[in-house]
């Protein structure tokens, strides 16, 4: 079995010079010289001289820690689902592995390098445990200069394997179609349902795509009961505009004014106005809500979030519709998909709502965004 461990693991860093000489805009050409004595600490230092970026201590300290992960990253199947499984956890609450920003570090580009093919090498089942390890590593796959990474030979037969399993299913499917429309050929013919496009399905899916909502980090100046209804309370919350944007949220059974006033919050601003209980209101205060709506509270950006800010999501760009249209309901089925995990951090399909200052949260897990 060494010599096997020896091969992947000279795979593995030969992988990784390449991505990094890419990441870091070196030419393609540099002679690397990478052999199986290299560790990747040293390979990472040479690559990171001869791009003449600076060495950073405290950066460099953080791209450690992971370049020790990637070091001892198992070759061993389930060794590896173990590791990754860890890794997960360690995303749950990160757009990328370095700050709370969403531009890809070197640290990203060599654990991605190492557990790649492991992650091929998946079946389908196991891959959907992994909810922010495939989110992660589609962001940072289709990030702009990330070098697509090679699978080696070992997760390549896994795949081939399961594709193979797969045509073997569906063969005797085939088979089995055919056995039925023999007995059921002087039955009536049930017109097919014709599969949508991928223009439709793509289409489809931008109706759903949390993109469309134009949400921003806000600090609510004031805080007031509304004047004729019990249940509601008025806001008037600072988004960076000249002027204040007045809100009207149904928390008054929640939360009092004094608690609201000078606290940040994460909001809609691209909801059409209208009035509630002949109150204007120019925005919709996202919160969050167990199960059976006892407990309730507005979701908290973290304080390095700038006033304002667009909220972002990992490996999703689009534009936010100037208004959004009540007859699309397109608010209500966007929605259905925001929910805080289990750690209490806000997301859209297991996607963190990101800052800059990093992703926000409440402090009750597992619940409903609305």
């Amino acid at each position: 079995m060494a010599p096997i461990d020896e091969s992947i693991t000279l795979k593995r860093k030969q992988v990784i010079a390449s991505a990094l000489v890419k990441h870091l805009s070196l030419d393609p050409g540099t002679s690397l010289g990478v052999s199986g004595k290299d560790d990747i600490m040293s390979l990472y230092t040479k690559i990171l001289k001869s791009s003449g970026k600076p060495f950073l201590q405290k950066e460099n300290e953080e791209v450690m820690k992971w370049i020790e992960f990637a070091e001892s990253f198992p070759v061993d199947c389930q060794a590896c689902l173990d590791a990754l499984t860890g890794f997960n956890q360690d995303l749950a609450q990160k757009s990328i592995l370095l700050g709370n920003g969403t531009t890809p570090s070197e640290a990203d580009v060599i654990v991605f390098s190492v557990i790649h093919s492991s992650v091929i090498g998946l079946s389908h089942l196991e891959r959907e445990k992994l909810t922010h390890v495939m989110r992660w590593m589609d962001y940072i796959q289709g990030t702009k200069g990330m070098a697509k990474v090679e699978v080696d030979s070992n997760a390549k037969k896994t795949l081939e394997s399961t594709k193979n399993t797969e045509k073997s299913e569906a063969d005797k499917s085939t088979k089995k179609n055919v056995a039925g429309k023999k007995v059921t050929e002087n039955k009536e013919a049930v017109p097919e349902k014709k599969k949508p496009s991928e223009k439709e399905r793509a289409e489809k899916d931008k109706e759903l795509s949390v993109s469309l909502l134009n949400i921003q980090v806000g600090l609510i100046r004031k805080a007031s009961k509304h004047p004729s209804a019990d249940s509601l309370l008025v806001e008037e919350i600072d988004v960076g505009d000249a002027k204040l944007r007045q809100v009207v949220s149904g928390l008054a059974k929640y939360c009092s004014p004094d608690e609201l006033t000078n606290r940040r919050v994460v909001l809609i601003t691209n909801v059409k106005p209208g009035k509630l209980r002949d109150v204007m209101s120019e925005g919709l205060v996202l919160c969050a809500s167990n199960e059976d709506h006892s407990v309730v509270e507005p979701l908290l950006p973290p304080e390095g979030a700038k006033i304002g800010e667009r909220v972002s999501f990992s490996g999703i760009d689009g534009k936010p519709e100037d208004v959004l249209n009540p007859k699309k309901k397109q608010l209500e089925k966007i929605t259905l998909n925001l929910f805080t995990d289990d750690k209490g951090v806000a997301t859209f399909k297991g996607i963190p709502f990101m800052t800059s200052g990093g992703p926000c949260t409440s402090s009750i897990p597992k619940a409903s965004i609305k």
